[in-house]
């Protein structure tokens, strides 16, 4: 919180997790699903409804992303920057949601790939969690919208 003399200028509110799945697919193609953010809108409508691409330079895009967790929603633009089959990262460059910071690193493993997510939430003004809406509430949305990729990834066996 910044204080001045007239009172509390910005409040802001740092939201950590991490979280870890098996996805039973090759690599290649559960990358291509988590990181295919051209069609979220159409492979998961009900977590993105909407998404509109700003540009794409090689490995860097900017995106208007507006995402859907549980209760609670978010507008944001992002820059999604991907090192392919390895690294797909998410830089939350605009919106009340800005500095927000999403890791999601895809390892090979016998049973098909494991990703590793780690996500940091900076959320201010009324983009702050409400009481009721706990960190593992959030957290437990989050995974869900991971379930969801990993289905699709697995069907394309």
């Amino acid at each position: 919180m910044i204080y001045t003399l007239a009172g509390v200028i910005h409040k802001t509110l740092l939201t950590s997790f991490s979280l870890e799945k098996i996805v039973h697919a090759n690599r290649e193609n559960v990358f291509q699903i988590f990181s295919n953010y051209e069609n979220y809108e159409k492979l998961i409508p009900q977590y993105f409804p909407s998404i509109r691409i700003r540009s794409v330079r090689e490995n860097v895009a900017v995106v208007e992303e507006h995402l859907k967790l549980g209760e609670m929603e978010f507008l944001f633009m992002a820059k999604h920057v991907t090192k392919p089959s390895i690294l797909h990262e998410v830089y939350v460059i605009g919106g009340k949601s800005k500095g927000s910071y999403i890791r999601q690193e895809f390892i090979e493993i016998p049973q098909g790939t494991k990703i590793l997510v780690d996500v940091e939430l900076k959320l201010t003004g009324t983009m702050r969690i409400p009481k009721f809406l706990e960190k593992s509430k959030l957290s437990k949305n989050y995974s869900n919208m991971l379930d969801a990729f990993a289905t699709i990834s697995e069907k394309l066996i």
